[in-house]
Formats: C-alpha cells, sequence, structure tokens
C-alpha cells in the first residue's frame, strides 16, 4: 500500500507532535502503553517516517521512552520512582530557598511575581499545558537566582524526569495549577519566614507526589483512536478537514497498548 502523501513537512510534523502532547499533558494515554506509528499515521493522514520523526523527537524531550528493539512507549513510572523523584525535589529545594533568604528579595522577587501572575491566568483559562510547564518554571526562577549554573543544570535534570512523570500520571481534573503554593512560598519568602517556606515547599510537592499517585490508580487503557479521536487528516489535503465533517472510514478498534507493555 502507498504511503499517504505529505505536504509541508514540518508542518505536518509540528501538528502531530502538538496533539500528541496535548494528549499526554491531559493524561489521556495509558502509561505504559506502545504508540502504534502505523495506527497514528492513519489518523494524520501522514506516512509513517514523519510520525516516527514525531515520536523520538517526544522521546527526546523525555515525555516518552523509547526501548531498543521494541518501539516506543508512554512513560511508566513506578510508585517508589515516583517518590524518589519527589524527595529529590523537596531536598534540593530546601536548600534552594536558605540560600535565597540571605539575598535581598528585591532582586528575585518581581520577576517571581510577574510569573506569578502568569501561572494564574493560565490556571483561570483552564490551559493545562501551559500551568504545567510554568509550574515548572517557577521552581527554576527560583534556582535561576541563586545565579549557580551546576545548581540551575541539577534542576532542570530533576524537571525533566518529573515532568514526563505528570504528563503521565497525573488526572486532567485533578491537575489544579499550584499557583496558590507557589504564591504562599513567595510570600514566606518575602517574610524571611525560613521554616515556613520549607514547609510550604515540601508540601507543594507532596500535593503532586498525591496525585501522581492517585492517578496510577484511576489509570485505564484507551485505544489509540479514541484518544485521538478528534484530530482530523492533515496529510492528503494540507490541512485539516471540517469539524463535525465524518471520515470516510475509522481504523480497526485495537488496544492502544499493543503486545508488550513496559513497566517502567
Amino acid at each position: 500500500m502507498t504511503p499517504p502523501s505529505d505536504f509541508g513537512g514540518v508542518a505536518l510534523e509540528d501538528t502531530v507532535h502538538a496533539a500528541l502532547s496535548q494528549a499526554l499533558f491531559e493524561g489521556r494515554l495509558t502509561p505504559g502503553s506502545k504508540m502504534p506509528e502505523q495506527r497514528i499515521a492513519k489518523l494524520f493522514g501522514v506516512s509513517r517516517e514523519r510520525v516516527r520523526k514525531v515520536l523520538h523527537r517526544l522521546v527526546a524531550e523525555r515525555r516518552l521512552e523509547a526501548v531498543p528493539q521494541r518501539g516506543v512507549f508512554v512513560p511508566n513510572p513506578s510508585a517508589q520512582e515516583i517518590r524518589t523523584i519527589y524527595q529529590a525535589h523537596r531536598v534540593f529545594e530546601a536548600g534552594v530557598l536558605v540560600q535565597l533568604l540571605q539575598m535581598d528579595a528585591e532582586s528575585f522577587l518581581p520577576r517571581v511575581s510577574t510569573h506569578l501572575e502568569r501561572e494564574r491566568d493560565a490556571a483561570i483559562r483552564g490551559d493545562r499545558a501551559a500551568s504545567v510547564r510554568l509550574s515548572g518554571e517557577f521552581h527554576i526562577l527560583l534556582v535561576d537566582s541563586l545565579d549557580n549554573p551546576e545548581l540551575s543544570r541539577f534542576l532542570r535534570e530533576l524537571l525533566a524526569r518529573s515532568a514526563l512523570m505528570v504528563s503521565a500520571f497525573e488526572p486532567a481534573r485533578l491537575s489544579l495549577c499550584g499557583v496558590d503554593e507557589h504564591t504562599a512560598i513567595v510570600a514566606a519568602l518575602a517574610a524571611k519566614d525560613a521554616d515556613r517556606a520549607i514547609a510550604l515547599s515540601g508540601e507543594h510537592f507532596r500535593h503532586i507526589e498525591e496525585r501522581l499517585s492517585r492517578g496510577i490508580v484511576e489509570r485505564t487503557d484507551r485505544e489509540i483512536e479514541d484518544v485521538l479521536g478528534g484530530v482530523e487528516a492533515v496529510g492528503r489535503s494540507g490541512r485539516s478537514r471540517p469539524s463535525g465533517q465524518p471520515r470516510n472510514r475509522r481504523p480497526a478498534r485495537l488496544s492502544a497498548t499493543g503486545s508488550t507493555r513496559s513497566r517502567g
């Protein structure tokens, strides 16, 4: 069978990338499930080669995991891995806060306050993807204020792993933006209250860990066609089909998990 014709290659890949990223952010893909190249290609009307490039782009961004000789999978970290990562977050940020309290608050609080406004705006809009991204950037702003490249690098690596966990496990309805918790931490910093700032930061990361644990319990297998049921083929026409117009046919209903599962 001849692969679908592609138009505007980069734009097409960006379209597929955006749809899959959104599905990951919203927690609609089952942890441990294999990403079926052929069925995704059929849904979007693009070639498998384009889908493969997008999947590996998502792997590079640490949103998906590649298993040699098996394929690309939705992340499936264990409960223990989640506990380990969030313990690291709590311990690391406690040290960052202690260092920040030794600095002039005006050197970083204005930037952080502006960022909190962006977080709150994303929460009001219900933009989960932006909320997840901005939540991570809040913690980056804090550590970057110390002007220590090694500390900044460490946090970015840690956030890459925890963001993957949030994308995989946090149920959409529980994905409440932590802007109020962030605001409380900043207020404690402004008041030079080290004990309160550290306690609030620890509680913040524990709340995220608890939400992820609840997400592990609630997740069930979903078919890729149902997960991406709202997308429209773009490969043949170069643009999306108008909303509401039916496709000529729907792919066969098969399990999105495939025949293999990743166990983290």
